[in-house]
C-alpha cells in the first residue's frame, strides 16, 4: 500500500474539532507595493528579466489588507519609500512580543536602510521597548513566535548570534532551526505558527537540517507537514489568526488538511509578488501586544 502524501497524512493533531477553533484579533503592519519592482536577485525567487505587473501588484496587496479588516484585524500602514523596493515585504522589519520590539538587521545591503525605516515607525507610535540589534536578523523573516518558543531560523540570512540576542531581550526560550535549501531561505518560507497559544504548527521537513527536523518532531509532534508541490507554490509563507488561514491559493494540497484541523482555508493570489520571493507572511508583520 502506498505512503499517504505528506500533506494529507494523518496526524494526531487532526481529530481536534472545528468548534474548538477561535479567531482572535490581530494587529498588522504592512507596507504597500507601491515602489515594488525586481531589479537585483537576492534569493532564487528573484529574477530581474521578469518584468513585474505594479498595477496587478497593487491590487493583490490591497485585497490581503482589506481580507484581514475584513476579518476583524487592525492593520497599520508603513509609508514606501521609492529607493526600497522590498518595503513591501514588512515582516522582514522587526519582531514584535509584548509590545517589545527587536529590529532587524538585513543581510544585504539593498534593503538595510528598511531598518531604519521600521524602527522611525515604532517610535512615532508610541512603541518605547526598542532594540537596536548587534546582529543580523530579519524580523519575522526567520523569527516566527508561538505561546512556548521563538523558533529562529539561521543558515542564510539571520545570524546565529541574532537568537541568543532575542532570547536575552525579550526572556523567551529561543529555539534555533538550520535551513538547507536556498528556496526556503528564511524560515517563515517554510514553517507557519497555525494556533500560537496551542503550538500548533505546520512545515516542510526537507527545509531543513536533519537534526532541526529532529527538533521540530520532538517538539511539536503533531505538526501538519506540507509536501513538495506545496512549500515550493510558498504555501508555508501563510499567516492564522487562530482560525482563518490565509495562504497563497496554489497550495491547494494544503487546504484539505487544514479543515481537517479545524482551520478554514483562506486562499490568496500574491503570484506578483512571488517574484520578489515573497507572500502573505512576508508581507505581514505582527504587532504582538
Amino acid at each position: 500500500m502506498p505512503a499517504p502524501h505528506p500533506a494529507t497524512a494523518p496526524h494526531r493533531g487532526a481529530s481536534r474539532r472545528p468548534s474548538s477553533r477561535r479567531a482572535t484579533p490581530r494587529h498588522y503592519l504592512m507596507c504597500a507595493p507601491s515602489h515594488f519592482k525586481v531589479t537585483y536577485s537576492i534569493n532564487p525567487w528573484m529574477d530581474p528579466t521578469k518584468p513585474v505587473d505594479l498595477p496587478l501588484a497593487q491590487t493583490q496587496w490591497e485585497d490581503l489588507r482589506d481580507r484581514y479588516r475584513a476579518l476583524g484585524h487592525t492593520v497599520d500602514l508603513l509609508e514606501p519609500r521609492p529607493d526600497l523596493p522590498d518595503m513591501v515585504f514588512a515582516a522582514n522589519g522587526a519582531t514584535v512580543i509584548d509590545g517589545r520590539v527587536l529590529g532587524a538587521r538585513f543581510a544585504y545591503r539593498e534593503r538595510f536602510e528598511e531598518a531604519a525605516a521600521h524602527r522611525d515607525w515604532f517610535l512615532g507610535h508610541g512603541f518605547t521597548e526598542f532594540h537596536e540589534p548587534d546582529h543580523v536578523n530579519e524580523g519575522e523573516g526567520d523569527f516566527a513566535v508561538t505561546a512556548s518558543y521563538v523558533l529562529a531560523g539561521r543558515g542564510f540570512r539571520s545570524s546565529p548570534l541574532s537568537h541568543a540576542e532575542a532570547q536575552e531581550f525579550f526572556g523567551r526560550p529561543v529555539i534555533g532551526l538550520d535551513l538547507v535549501d536556498p528556496r526556503y531561505y528564511h524560515l517563515d518560507t517554510a514553517l507557519s505558527v497555525l494556533d500560537e497559544a496551542a503550538d500548533e504548527v505546520m512545515y516542510h521537513p526537507a527545509a531543513f537540517s536533519p537534526g532541526s527536523r529532529a527538533v521540530l518532531a520532538r517538539l511539536f509532534p503533531d505538526a501538519l507537514i506540507a509536501g513538495e508541490a506545496d512549500a515550493a507554490a510558498l504555501g508555508l509563507n501563510a499567516v492564522s489568526d487562530g482560525l482563518h488561514v490565509l495562504l497563497p491559493q496554489a497550495a491547494t494540497g494544503l487546504f484539505d488538511p487544514l479543515r481537517e484541523r479545524g482551520f478554514e482555508p483562506v486562499p490568496m493570489d500574491l503570484s506578483e509578488l512571488l517574484k520578489g520571493g515573497g507572500s502573505v507572511k512576508c508581507c505581514t508583520q505582527e504587532l504582538r501586544g
